[in-house]
C-alpha cells in the first residue's frame, strides 16, 4: 500500500494548479534510488466514456515477472488542460496505489517526470506527494529540444529546455522510435535511463509500463 504523505485538493482553477506545480517543483529531490531494487511498478491511465482507469503492475527485478496488478476506476473530474494532465489522472492513480499489497521500490509512469514546462509532470507530482522514487517514461515529447539518438538500443541524447537538461531521449529497441525518460522524485536522470533499459524485453516500452498500459485499456481488468 502506498499513501500520500502530503495531500492537496485536485479541484483547482488552472492558475491555482499551475501555482501548486511551481511550489511542488521546489520540493523535488534528485538522489540515487535504493541500491537494491527488487520490485518496480508500472503505472498508466486510460480515459474512456468519462471514466479514468488507472492500472498498476508490479514486477520483480531483474526477472520482470508480474507480482501483482491492481486497477481503479473513477469519473473524470478535471477538464483537459495541457500541462495539467496530472489533475485528471492522479486521483485515480492514488486510489489504485492504495490497493497494493506489495510495496514497490520504484514507480515507473507512462508519462513525464521532470521533462515538463514547470518540472512537475505526473511522475514528479505523485513522487513528491508519496515521497517515493519515481521515473517518467513517456511515448512523446511534451517540451524541450533534442538531437535524434543513434539507432542502436541503449543509445540516448539529452533533452534540453534552453541550457538545462530535463531528460533523455532513449532508444530502447534498435531502429524503433525512442522514448522520453526523465527523473521523477528521489531519482537521478542517469539512474532513470539505466532502469528503463533494464526493464526492457525487446519492445519499445519497458515491461512495467507496457503491461500497465494493457491493463488500463482492458474492460474489467
Amino acid at each position: 500500500m502506498l499513501k500520500p504523505v502530503r495531500n492537496h485538493s485536485w479541484d483547482l482553477e488552472p492558475r491555482d494548479a499551475i501555482a501548486l506545480q511551481t511550489e511542488l517543483a521546489g520540493q523535488l529531490v534528485f538522489a540515487p534510488p535504493p541500491a537494491e531494487i527488487e520490485l518496480v511498478a508500472g503505472v498508466d491511465v486510460s480515459m474512456r466514456r468519462g471514466v479514468a482507469r488507472a492500472a498498476v503492475v508490479v514486477m520483480t527485478m531483474p526477472e520482470l515477472h508480474e507480482q501483482e496488478r491492481v486497477c481503479a476506476d473513477a469519473p473524470i473530474a478535471y477538464p483537459y488542460v495541457p500541462g495539467l494532465l496530472t489533475f485528471r489522472e492522479a486521483p485515480t492513480i492514488l486510489q489504485a496505489l492504495e490497493r497494493l499489497e506489495h510495496l514497490p521500490d520504484l514507480l515507473m509512469f507512462d508519462g513525464q517526470g521532470y521533462a515538463h514546462p514547470r518540472r512537475m509532470g505526473l511522475a514528479s507530482h505523485i513522487g513528491v506527494l508519496l515521497d517515493h522514487p519515481t521515473v517518467g517514461c513517456a511515448k512523446s515529447r511534451l517540451c524541450g529540444t533534442y538531437k535524434e539518438p543513434p539507432r542502436e538500443r541503449g543509445a540516448y541524447t539529452h533533452l534540453y529546455d534552453g541550457d538545462e537538461v530535463i531528460g533523455a531521449v532513449v532508444r530502447t529497441r534498435t531502429g524503433v522510435k525512442p522514448v522520453f525518460v526523465s527523473a521523477g522524485h528521489r531519482m537521478t536522470l542517469d539512474a532513470a535511463i539505466e532502469l528503463v533499459l533494464a526493464c526492457g524485453k525487446g519492445y519499445r516500452l519497458p515491461e512495467p509500463t507496457r503491461w500497465a498500459h494493457r491493463a488500463a485499456a482492458q474492460t474489467g481488468a
